[in-house]
C-alpha cells in the first residue's frame, strides 16, 4: 500500500463526523421545507431556547468561540454584547448580510436555498439576544432565485407561527424582510451594506461610530453574515462546550469550504476548523488536475486573500490564525486551487481587473491605485514591464493598504502583494527590460480597457 493511499485513509478516519455537520442538507438531499426542517432538528424547543435569557445566549456564543463566517473573523458573542442593554427611543436591528460577492465563495447562497428554516430560526434567536423586533436579510441582486427559496420559507414561518408576533411562542415579536442588492462587490462591507438598504449608494461609512451604536437608520444595529447565524441555534441546543471542542482553541467549530478552481471534484463542504488543506483538496475535491506535484498556488480565503505557494500547502491547517502566520487569511473560506498550467501573473492581473472595477471611489488611494496595479499587472503579464517597476508595484499595493475608509484597500492589495512575496522571481525573469537600454519597446503607461483589450 503505497504512502498516499495510507495518507488518505487517516484523513477519512479525521474527517467531520455525520452528528456533527451543521447543515445536514448541504446539497439538497432533504427537503428544505419547515417540516423536513424540524426532523432535522429545527425549530425545536426554541422557546426554551429564549427563556434562559439573553444573557446566557450571548455567554453560550461566547463560550463556543464562534468567530464571524464572512470574512472578518470578529468574535460573534462579543459583537452581540456590543448591543446597548436597554432599549431606549430608537429600536434595535439585526441586519443579515447575504451579498456573498467575494469570488471564490459560494456557501451562503447554499444555505439560502437549502437550509433557510435554519437562517430564520437563528434570526429569531439573534434578535430576541440583540432586542431587534425587525430583521433584514440582504441578498445580492445575482441571487434572486434563491432570495424566492428564501422568502417562501419566511412566508411558511408566518403561516406557522414561527416568526411575526409572539414568535414560535417565545413571547418575542419579530419580522423579517429580504432585501436585494445590486451585485455590487462594496456592498458586503457592512457600512456599505446599510447605506444601500437605507436606498444610498453603496458606500462606506466612516467608523466611529460603530453600526451596534449608531447603524441603520441611524439606530443600533447588529450585522451577521448569513453562515454565522445559521449555526447559533444548533451551538445553543448542543452547548457551546460541544462547539469549541471542534478544531483549535480561537478557530472552533465547522466552517463550509467552497473548493474551486482547478480540482477534479469543485465543491462546498462543511468540515471541522483546522482541518489540512491538502485534505480538503485530496480527499473532498478529488484532487489537483495533473496531481499534487502540479499544484502552483493556492488561495485560500477567496480572492482578496494572498496566495500560498505549494511548498506551504503541504501542511497548512484551514483555520484564521495558522493562515495569519503565513500572511494570508482564511476568509470566506473559499479556496481557489491554482495549478501550474496557469499563467500565475495573469490570473493576479484578473484579479486586480476586478477589484479596479468594484471600487466605490470614494477614497482616492483606492480609486486611483487599484487601476494602476491592474495596469501594471497587465503589462508585466505580457513581459513589457521594465524591472524598477515591480518594487513600484509593491510601493502602490502600500500606498493603499491601510489608507481607506474600509477594507476593501487591503482586499484589492493583499493579492498582489501575495504575488510578490511568492513569485517575484517569475515577474523578474519575464521582464527583463531596462530602461536605460535603448530599446525599441512600446509600453503604454497610461492605458485603457480598450488598448488592453486590444492586443489580448
Amino acid at each position: 500500500m503505497s504512502l498516499r493511499i495510507i495518507e488518505k485513509l487517516f484523513w477519512i478516519l479525521k474527517m467531520l463526523k455525520d452528528k456533527d455537520r451543521i447543515f445536514q442538507n448541504l446539497y439538497n438531499d432533504l427537503g428544505s421545507d419547515v417540516e423536513s426542517s424540524q426532523k432535522r432538528g429545527d425549530w425545536v424547543n426554541t422557546k426554551e431556547l429564549t427563556t434562559k435569557g439573553r444573557e446566557w445566549i450571548i455567554n453560550e456564543i461566547k463560550e463556543s468561540q464562534l468567530r464571524g463566517r464572512g470574512g472578518a473573523g470578529f468574535p460573534t458573542g462579543l459583537k452581540w454584547s456590543f448591543a446597548p442593554k436597554e432599549v431606549g427611543s430608537r429600536p434595535h436591528y439585526l441586519v443579515i448580510n447575504g451579498d456573498e460577492s467575494e469570488p471564490g465563495t459560494c456557501k451562503d447562497r447554499d444555505i439560502l436555498r437549502f437550509e433557510p428554516h435554519k437562517l430564520i430560526e437563528g434570526c429569531l434567536i439573534a434578535s430576541y439576544a440583540v432586542q431587534a423586533h425587525v430583521c433584514y436579510i440582504y441578498i445580492r441582486g445575482e441571487y434572486f432565485v434563491d432570495g424566492q427559496k428564501l422568502q417562501a420559507a419566511i412566508d411558511e414561518a408566518y403561516e406557522k407561527k414561527l416568526i411575526g408576533k409572539n414568535a414560535a411562542g417565545t413571547g418575542w415579536d419579530l419580522d423579517i424582510y429580504i432585501h436585494y442588492g445590486a451585485g455590487a462587490y462594496i456592498c458586503g462591507e457592512e457600512t456599505a451594506l446599510l447605506e444601500s438598504i437605507e436606498g444610498k449608494k453603496g458606500q462606506p461609512r466612516l467608523k466611529p461610530p460603530f453600526p451596534a451604536l449608531i447603524g441603520l437608520y441611524g439606530c443600533p444595529t447588529i450585522i451577521n453574515n448569513v453562515e454565522t447565524i445559521a449555526v447559533v441555534p444548533t451551538i445553543l441546543r448542543r452547548g457551546g462546550k460541544w462547539f469549541s471542542s471542534l478544531g483549535r482553541e480561537k478557530n472552533t467549530g465547522t466552517k463550509i469550504f467552497c473548493i474551486s478552481g482547478n480540482v477534479n471534484n469543485p465543491c462546498n463542504v462543511e468540515e471541522e476548523m483546522s482541518i489540512p488543506l491538502k485534505e480538503l483538496i485530496e480527499v473532498h475535491a478529488g484532487g489537483v488536475i495533473g496531481g499534487w506535484d502540479n499544484l502552483q498556488a493556492v488561495i485560500p480565503g477567496g480572492s482578496s486573500m494572498p496566495l500560498i505557494p505549494k511548498e506551504k500547502c503541504e501542511t497548512l491547517t484551514m483555520d484564521f490564525d495558522s493562515l495569519v502566520a503565513e500572511k494570508s487569511g482564511l476568509g470566506t473560506a473559499g479556496v481557489v486551487v491554482i495549478n501550474k498550467d496557469q499563467d500565475i501573473i495573469r490570473c493576479m492581473a484578473r484579479i486586480a481587473r476586478f477589484y479596479k472595477h468594484e471600487s466605490c471611489g470614494q477614497c482616492t488611494p483606492c480609486r486611483e491605485g487599484s487601476g494602476w496595479m491592474w495596469r501594471m499587472l497587465e503589462r508585466m503579464a505580457k513581459g513589457e514591464a521594465s524591472k524598477d517597476e515591480i518594487d513600484m508595484l509593491g510601493d502602490v499595493t502600500k500606498q493603499i493598504e491601510g489608507h481607506t475608509i474600509c477594507a476593501f484597500g487591503e482586499g484589492s492589495s493583499w493579492p498582489v502583494q501575495g504575488l510578490l512575496r511568492h513569485f517575484k522571481d517569475e515577474i523578474k525573469n519575464r521582464n527583463k527590460f531596462d530602461p536605460i537600454v535603448k530599446e525599441n519597446k512600446n509600453i503604454p503607461y497610461l492605458v485603457d480597457q480598450h488598448l488592453l483589450d486590444k492586443n489580448a
